[in-house]
């Protein structure tokens, strides 16, 4: 039973047996055609001898081996090489039905190629996982069938094989080189205009045009006899947290992604764009109580340490604590910090809720609070209502667009920093407002 296991009788073979059939009938009339048709199934059975000889002949007719990389970086293409080796000494059609993990739901996968004699053909093929975790690979399966194209042999390789899905790294990697940039107008970064200086002293060095008259050590002068200046420097190892609500506030999705991937995706750039700038990075999660804790330091392994963190966070999303938030910050940071905090609100009422921590956490740190537009709500806004019920969707959609510019000015009359943005800008928004900080000295 194991040899026929990989015999498959192919849509051609069936197609010839039926108008076998319907000669056979015909023949009934026409008796003199009876010999021809038997000539004809004789002619079959022939052929899918011989498909089936050739076919089998060889042990290992067709090899394949599925290239997968390292692991998975989330919302972003990941690219799936396939290498495909025909050791027979003829043409095959072969069909590539790959077990792709079921997070997927890809039912209907499958790849047909055309390879020559004795030939090697590299295929490939993307997938875009839209959550975090383990993602398993079945069997890639090949089905070959030759020239007649009666019969089909299959074989199965690599089996059970276990790809693991990070926050997206590919961004890390798209953002790296503006990070040491200081210019950072690329994808639309603004230029940040420098306001005042630093109070970090670098040195004192000779005067050059150009220089700022301002920064003029007169003492320094007195002693040389020649115009001396002041030089300073961005101040450094200053602590940046991402604090991400994991609660149920972020679990509306987006693009097949939720909130909660997009702000860990977000939160991974933003840790590497400050560790960078010489500044410590750190994160954490909340919701019902604080977890996910790295405390922020600036260490080569930093990096390392907060992927492995944002990848093994895991939620229920109930409703977030945010006094005990408050609590946990008042207990563990003691210095002043900037506190990136990724969550959302859609009323004015929710934040409200919320807002006596919020204004206890920015009296020791500066704060920047991150929410996120409704892009859903667009096309009812902007598309012409032509029913009353159509009138009042757009009516409503006006209203939470307009709540949400709402919290910002609440958030502003309080001191609080914000970002109010799109998902899918989340990461550049937060760059921009980072750099603009650095820029002016706020923390």
């Amino acid at each position: 039973m194991k040899r026929l296991k990989p015999f498959y009788l192919q849509n051609r073979f069936f197609y010839a047996c039926i108008a076998l059939i319907v000669l056979f009938v015909i023949s009934f009339i026409f008796p003199r055609a009876f010999n021809v048709v038997k000539l004809l199934l004789l002619l079959l059975v022939t052929l899918t001898v011989l498909d089936t000889i050739i076919l089998f002949a060889a042990k290992n007719g067709v090899k394949g081996q599925r290239i997968l990389p390292e692991k998975f970086s989330n919302g972003d293409d990941n690219s799936i090489n396939l290498l495909i080796q025909n050791f027979y000494t003829f043409k095959v059609h072969v069909t590539i039905i790959d077990e792709i993990p079921e997070q997927f739901q890809v039912r209907d996968f499958k790849i047909e190629r055309m390879l020559e004699a004795s030939s090697i053909s590299e295929i490939a093929y993307q997938l875009r996982p839209v959550e975090r975790g383990e993602y398993h690979f079945g069997k890639l399966n090949i089905y070959v069938t030759s020239v007649f194209g009666l019969i089909a042999r299959r074989f199965s390789y690599d089996d059970n094989v276990m790809i693991p899905t990070y926050p997206s790294f590919m961004q890390l990697r798209k953002y790296d080189l503006m990070a040491i940039s200081n210019n950072l107008q690329q994808y639309g970064i603004k230029k940040i205009r420098k306001i005042g200086h630093t109070m970090e002293f670098e040195q004192i060095k000779e005067y050059v045009l150009g220089d700022d008259l301002r920064t003029i050590n007169w003492k320094a002068t007195a002693k040389r006899n020649q115009l001396m200046v002041n030089q300073f420097q961005d101040e450094k190892s200053q602590p940046v947290y991402s604090v991400i609500d994991k609660g149920r506030v972020m679990k509306m999705p987006f693009n097949g992604l939720t909130l909660l991937d997009y702000a860990i995706n977000a939160a991974l750039v933003i840790s590497n764009v400050a560790l960078k700038k010489q500044d410590k990075a750190g994160i954490f999660a909340f919701s019902k109580k604080v977890e996910n804790i790295v405390v922020a330091e600036r260490r080569s392994s930093q990096m390392n340490l907060i992927l492995e963190t944002l990848y093994n966070v895991n939620t229920n999303f109930h409703e977030s604590d945010y006094s005990r938030l408050y609590a946990d910050v008042k207990r563990n940071i003691t210095n002043r910090s900037l506190i990136l905090l990724y969550t959302n609100f859609e009323t004015l009422d929710s934040l409200h809720r919320q807002l006596p921590y919020l204004k206890g956490i920015s009296k020791n740190h500066l704060l920047v609070v991150i929410f996120f537009k409704n892009t859903e709500l667009k096309s009812l806004i902007e598309d012409p209502a032509e029913t009353v019920q159509q009138a009042y969707d757009k009516v409503i959609a006006e209203k939470f667009a307009f709540e949400k510019r709402l919290i910002v000015n609440e958030l502003q009359k309080y001191g609080i920093q914000s970002i109010l943005t799109s998902p899918e800008d989340l990461t550049i928004d937060t760059i921009n407002k980072y750099l603009e900080i650095k820029a002016r000295g706020l923390l």
